[in-house]
């Protein structure tokens, strides 16, 4: 195990409004609905993660790791309870997403029946996959965020730096436990793999709905941002296979520091709303 980094559990009350625009961001509806796509998932992924953590606490007598792992679940806990809000108002536009809901529920009751081996390799390989992510979300936060609705954006970015900050946990407990280099690998493999489909299929029934799903134009568009997430993501992916790697050396970037400070000076209950009119997005709230 490595330095631990401070894991804050921030309970901050987002809030959206019933009339959002479900295309966040305008002029970028396949950018939009594959971020809706993800958090449609966030309900069901990460109480599965909780569960799986949660049992193998048991395990554990180092007293630091497990203030880490309790941490670890009160992060999770807030960040799916936030997207569940958000959801419930994408589905009054899109209703079929309801049937995308019910597959993924589906999918995690019948992994919550695999050995607790096999579901923390899952939690392991899925929270190392979102390091990529992470940095490609923050580093290209300018094309990717400015103009679009500052409340999808502040939500999408506090999950991403609160990330960061649990970085290190399922791949040190795995390891406590486990530590077999194949288990981990076939979890990262397994754990992206399916959050991917699993997002895939909210996707492409709003862009159905949408009737962009047949629009070549609007599938060279998404064919393209599906390329950039892959190009983003595979580089962690490929470096958590080196022997010797630990999450905790993936340098943060700069700008998830200037966050969690402009946080801590924010008064309690206020929603860290950040100006997606600015083009640099700054780490400073509204």
């Amino acid at each position: 195990m490595s330095a631990r980094p401070a894991i804050l559990v921030r309970r901050i009350p987002f809030a959206f409004d019933e009339g959002i625009d479900p295309v966040w961001h305008p002029g970028q509806p396949e950018w939009s609905h594959m971020v809706n796509g993800a958090s449609l998932a966030m309900p069901y992924l990460e109480p599965f993660l909780i569960k799986t953590v949660t049992e193998a606490l048991k395990q554990v007598q180092d007293p630091a790791l497990k203030a880490d792992v309790q941490a670890f679940i009160g992060q999770e806990g807030v960040h799916y309870q936030s997207h569940r809000r958000y959801n419930e108002i994408l589905k009054q536009t899109y209703p079929e997403l309801a049937q995308t809901e019910a597959e993924m529920d589906a999918d995690y009751r019948r992994f919550q029946k695999r050995s607790l081996k096999w579901r923390l390799a899952y939690t392991a390989g899925f929270e190392t996959m979102t390091m990529g992510i992470t940095e490609w979300l923050i580093r290209r936060r300018k094309p990717l965020f400015a103009g679009s609705d500052s409340a999808i954006a502040s939500l999408v970015l506090w999950h991403m730096v609160e990330e960061t900050e649990h970085k290190n946990v399922a791949w040190d407990l795995y390891n406590h436990l486990y530590g077999d280099w194949l288990g981990r690998t076939w979890g990262l493999i397994c754990g992206t793999v399916h959050v991917a489909l699993a997002s895939r299929k909210g996707y492409v029934r709003m862009l159905r709905r949408d009737g962009l799903w047949r629009n070549p134009r609007s599938r060279l568009r998404l064919w393209t941002m599906v390329a950039r997430f892959l190009r983003h993501a595979s580089p962690a992916m490929l470096r958590s296979l080196l022997p010797g790697y630990h999450p905790s050396k993936a340098r943060d970037p700069a700008w998830v520091a200037q966050w969690a400070g402009a946080y801590a000076d924010l008064p309690e209950g206020r929603i860290p709303l950040l100006d997606t009119a600015d083009p640099e997005i700054p780490a400073r709230f509204a």
